[in-house]
């Protein structure tokens, strides 16, 4: 009998592991329920896929746009939030992997306290009033055995990736508006230009209707127009000056500097019409382009790290314990040979019955990976949105443009005939300056287009990316090839 001891203690202790395990809730059997949306599924796939488009704002051949790009690039609070953020999401990673790292931990104490006689030290200690010294070393050391905290590594490590890409997300939008306050800089600064011609060929209309009134040539009414006119002109100048000023201002505070930043902004020297590294079509990488489309992505993987630490928790919990240190009656005997006091041992937590709390944090985790992938689908289609839009924008405007091109030529011509008529005494010079005027509001309307069109290309060069490069974040391969497909 004695020999079959050895040949039952195997079966004894899979036994034992059989009941424990069994004694553990089960895992509810619920699946996530919303899919992600993959390349294929919202249209894209017939173009080929783009290169990187770098410092892209360099194109637009502006000194000072590149200073003031990267003095933001540099110091925009927002940025510097989303840095924080990465930092921090860095930090919960370590903190992470330190539970799988043993604990080592130290008490002390001195307690006067009075003894029970009737509890377990007999007199003459029980009764007595004595100082209780203890130190003591703890060894805590969970073996995860569930997985528990591994799950929670790769949860924190995801979440460190998301930050990584809402901070690439933070450069490429931060770029798009500064080169955007820029260009409507340089729309306002044409404007006010523009504008100030207006007040100057109004002003001279006002000389000739002022003589033409005093020659009885003209009329009251011909006067008071003349004068309404020239207010309207001058207004549209305060206007364009002011929005100038309000560009200048928003350009000071996206590079995050003040009032003082405000004189050392310039005229741009830009050219609107510049061409810039743009897309003919929805691009088929875009999915894998854009950081905050790569950063929803792995919040998915959060979300879908958080279901393994839910899962975990169904699962018995082994910690090794240990302690090693001294206690004694009376603080004289503590550093004694007979006060040293040790233990070391196993403890098993086993969830057996939690009144529904493992189940419910359980579809929680679940409702965690709908929302990510909702939210991810909400991203891919709002990134698609923004291409196209900005696609169409910038063929209505070429188009348009195109058309302006010909009315601006179409007057300066009527101009230039006008002039000849009066050189010739056939025509009158109030008939040249009413064409001028037509002229110069057909210059503001060009100026404007130029400036929507500059807009929209800057905003499709943010919609497909800006200067974010996957290929330089070597980590991300898999997420972009997981945005590509829709896993």
């Amino acid at each position: 009998m004695p020999r079959s001891t050895p040949l039952r203690r195997p079966a004894l202790i899979a036994g034992l592991v059989a009941t424990l395990l069994s004694g553990c809730a089960a895992v509810p059997k619920v699946q996530p329920q919303v899919q992600a949306a993959s390349a294929a599924a919202v249209g894209l796939g017939d173009a080929a896929p783009l290169p990187a488009a770098g410092d892209w704002w360099h194109g637009f051949g502006d000194p000072q746009l590149d200073r003031i790009m990267a003095e933001a690039l540099a110091g925009n609070p927002s940025l510097d939030a989303a840095m924080a953020r990465l930092a921090r999401a860095q930090a919960g990673i370590a903190a992470n992997k330190a539970g799988l790292l043993p604990q080592l931990s130290g008490d002390a104490s001195a307690m006067r306290q009075r003894l029970s006689e009737k509890y377990i030290i007999p007199p003459p200690y029980g009764g007595s009033t004595r100082w209780i010294g203890s130190a003591q070393a703890n060894l805590d050391w969970s073996l995860d055995l569930a997985g528990r905290q591994k799950a929670l590594i790769r949860q924190a490590g995801a979440s460190a990736e998301a930050a990584a890409l809402d901070v690439e997300a933070a450069r490429v939008t931060l770029s798009g508006a500064v080169a955007q306050a820029y260009v409507d800089l340089a729309r306002a600064t044409g404007q006010a230009s523009i504008a100030g011609r207006f007040v100057a060929s109004r002003e001279e209309q006002l000389r000739l209707a002022g003589t033409r009134k005093r020659t009885d040539l003209g009329s009251d009414f011909d006067l008071r127009a003349a004068e309404t006119l020239l207010a309207e002109a001058r207004q549209a100048q305060i206007r364009a000056d002011g929005a100038r000023q309000l560009m200048i201002h928003a350009l000071a505070a996206l590079a995050g500097r003040g009032a003082d930043y405000y004189a050392g902004i310039a005229d741009p020297s830009l050219a609107l019409d510049t061409a810039l590294p743009v897309p003919a079509a929805l691009p088929a990488d875009l999915l894998g382009r854009r950081p905050d489309i790569l950063a929803a992505r792995a919040r998915i993987d959060v979300a879908e790290a958080g279901r393994e630490v839910a899962r975990a928790d169904f699962y018995p919990d082994l910690d090794l314990k240990g302690l090693v240190g001294l206690q004694a009656l009376g603080l004289g005997s503590l550093f004694t040979g007979g006060a040293a006091t040790y233990g070391a041992g196993p403890a098993l937590h086993l969830p057996i019955f939690e009144g529904g709390r493992l189940k419910a944090n359980y579809k929680g985790a679940i409702a965690g990976i709908d929302e990510a992938i909702a939210g991810y689908n909400g991203t891919v289609l709002g990134a698609v949105r923004e291409t196209a839009d900005a696609l169409s924008a910038i063929g209505t405007n070429a188009a348009d443009a195109a058309e302006q091109r010909k009315v601006v030529a179409g007057l300066a011509e009527t101009v230039r005939l006008d002039e000849v008529r009066v050189r010739t005494g056939l025509g009158a010079r109030l008939d040249v300056l009413d064409a001028g005027d037509r002229l110069l509001a057909a210059n503001q309307r060009a100026v404007d287009l130029a400036a929507d069109g500059a807009a929209a290309r800057v905003r499709l060069l943010v919609a497909v990316g800006g200067s974010f490069d996957p290929l330089a974040h070597p980590n991300l391969a898999s997420a972009t090839g997981a945005a590509a497909t829709g896993r």
